[in-house]
């Protein structure tokens, strides 16, 4: 099959994958499942080798991917029911004082949304955002943007968030390295479009806390949470050990025992166990849990996480076939013939998908996908590939709209306009993606 034919193949497929999507509201784990095997077919390839190419990719994500992410979805239900937010939160303000909680609520953020889902962090602090407006009299989005843009930076940028573990498992990229870059974009990200913005944007919208969330003075704050050491140590825990491991291997020779034993202990799989387990321990059993209540609310925390491995598996599929197909291979060196370099190639991808159809899931899977061929034809590896996570990462947060049901959740709860929400929290998504894009840019001129 000529290589003119095999690109139409691939650009039908994602017009495909975004009409199911955005038009008839099939399930993006579906539709990518549709898709995959539309491009197989279309592309030549026989009846048997479509449905092997199926498990090989489905297999090859999950065997990764579904461990991570649940664990770290155990990890991050506990911090929540343990009032763990809430203690970060309370202290960090206490600490930087209410003249300077803007930076507090954005440092809060950027915390919380390690180990915990981007919509509960949210529903979890609003409440401190609600009170500090009352108490002041300012605008909410003061408080509010802050806020935001930590939970949000950290959501797309940081493991063990499901979005980027997904992307550096399709990619082939270090936890480690993407850890490290993440955090490097991710502080200025912060900073720029949370308490920057948020003291901009407040001067220009003033919006109050909406009479229909009945607000009351939460007094919840005043239990006993467990101590901010402790939260701050345990969140660190994983990230200290994938990032030693990642150090390990660069400074130290193969052989070494050290190093082998870092790499063993590093490994995402038993970092993340390990730090599951000691919330289980210090944030369960040892502040009254029975082992039943804790065993129900692991069980309970896998619920939403359950969808996301599924669709970051089903991203697997359609990167399987694409390479498989050949399909991919034509695809790679037409982009990689392109003048544009591939970590503002990787951006741009993500960020059509995104404008497109609205998931940053969604987004990161596909671009991964579409990106991996360029990766094999460039031989592209090492620290690079963590920096082109950030940049399908970036990509996939910019110009967040009606089609994102995140902007539905701060438009509900922030009580303002369609009109206001995309001066607010869409400017927001698409400086911490640029932002994110340029630290990426700049890296990338050091490391080859």
């Amino acid at each position: 099959m000529s290589s003119a034919v095999l690109i139409l193949v691939a650009i039908a497929g994602i017009f495909t994958l975004l009409f199911l999507v955005i038009r008839t509201k099939l399930h993006a784990f579906v539709s990518l499942m549709i898709v995959s095997l539309l491009v197989g077919l279309a592309a030549g390839m026989p009846f048997g080798e479509v449905i092997s190419s199926v498990e090989s990719g489905m297999g090859g994500t999950l065997g990764f991917v579904a461990i991570v992410v649940g664990l770290g979805a155990m990890f991050g239900k506990m911090l929540e029911v343990s009032g763990g937010a809430e203690r970060l939160a309370q202290t960090l303000l206490g600490k930087f004082g209410e003249q300077n909680s803007q930076w507090a609520l954005g440092i809060t953020g950027f915390l919380v949304a390690i180990p915990v889902f981007f919509d509960v962090g949210f529903i979890i602090l609003v409440p401190l955002v609600y009170g500090l407006a009352k108490k002041t009299g300012k605008s909410i989005l003061y408080y509010g943007i802050p806020l935001l843009a930590g939970l949000a930076v950290t959501h797309s940028f940081i493991p063990p968030t499901p979005g980027p573990i997904a992307v550096a498992d399709l990619i082939g990229a270090d936890l480690g390295w993407v850890i490290l870059f993440g955090v490097i974009a991710g502080i200025p990200s912060m900073l720029i479009a949370g308490p920057m913005f948020g003291k901009y944007i407040a001067k220009r919208i003033h919006a109050e806390v909406p009479e229909y969330m009945n607000f009351e003075e939460n007094k919840e704050y005043e239990k006993d949470l467990p101590s901010f050491g402790m939260i701050t140590s345990i969140i660190l825990v994983p990230l200290v050990l994938i990032l030693v491991n990642t150090l390990s291997t660069v400074l130290l020779p193969e052989g070494n025992g050290f190093r082998a034993f870092t790499t063993f202990v590093g490994h995402p799989f038993v970092a993340l166990t390990f730090a599951t387990v000691l919330t289980f321990i210090f944030l369960g059993t040892r502040r009254g849990y029975t082992r039943q209540e804790v065993q129900d609310i692991a069980t309970k925390s896998l619920e939403p996480a359950g969808i996301i491995i599924l669709v970051t598996g089903a991203g697997g599929v359609f990167k399987q076939v694409l390479i498989d197909s050949g399909v991919g291979d034509v695809l790679g060196e037409m982009m990689a013939g392109s003048p544009l370099p591939p970590i503002l190639l990787a951006f741009l991808i993500a960020a059509v998908v995104r404008v497109a159809q609205g998931s940053a899931t969604v987004s990161m899977v596909t671009a991964a996908g579409l990106i991996s061929p360029v990766i094999s034809i460039m031989d592209l590896q090492g620290p690079v590939l963590g920096l082109l996570v950030i940049s399908i990462a970036s990509g996939a947060t910019v110009l967040s709209h009606v089609n994102d049901s995140g902007f539905w959740l701060v438009n509900r709860y922030f009580g303002i306009n369609v009109k206001d929400t995309l001066k607010t929290w869409t400017v927001m998504e698409t400086l911490i993606g640029l932002v994110g894009l340029a630290t990426a840019m700049i890296l990338g001129l050091f490391i080859s």
